[in-house]
């Protein structure tokens, strides 16, 4: 048994120079669709072929390609959260939280890993 429950979604993070431009990339060359931009947020979402994964494009200026990091649905972030710390899984700070979109949390497998915790909060899927 676990200590808690994703959901059957998962949303991979790469980092990226231009998101728009890389949305595009995607679209031709493996078809992937625009989700959405999410500009304050620096944050591009694109449907993948496969059920229930995306590809999650986060705008960094100097991006650090190899540095994917695997984002789980979460119906209850809070709940999860607090599992994991009781059972001494490492945090990187606090749950981020954009009002209306999305509340997220970092954290690391024992090798140093880094996993994400996502939390729909559109009443979508994540």
């Amino acid at each position: 048994m676990s200590l808690i429950s994703v959901d059957e979604t998962i949303t991979i993070s790469l980092s990226v120079k231009d998101r728009h431009a890389s949305a595009a990339w995607y679209g031709n060359i493996l078809g992937f669709d625009v989700i959405y931009h999410a500009d304050d947020a620096g944050w591009s979402e694109l449907r993948t072929k496969t059920a229930g994964v995306t590809i999650g494009l986060g705008e960094h200026t100097k991006p650090a390609p190899g540095n994917c990091v695997p984002v789980f649905g979460i119906a209850d972030l809070d709940s999860a959260r607090r599992e994991l710390e009781r059972a001494n899984v490492k945090f990187d700070g606090e749950t981020d939280v954009i009002d209306g979109m999305v509340k997220t949390a970092t954290f690391y497998d024992p090798d140093g890993n880094a996993l994400m915790l996502a939390q729909d909060l559109t009443g979508g899927g994540v």
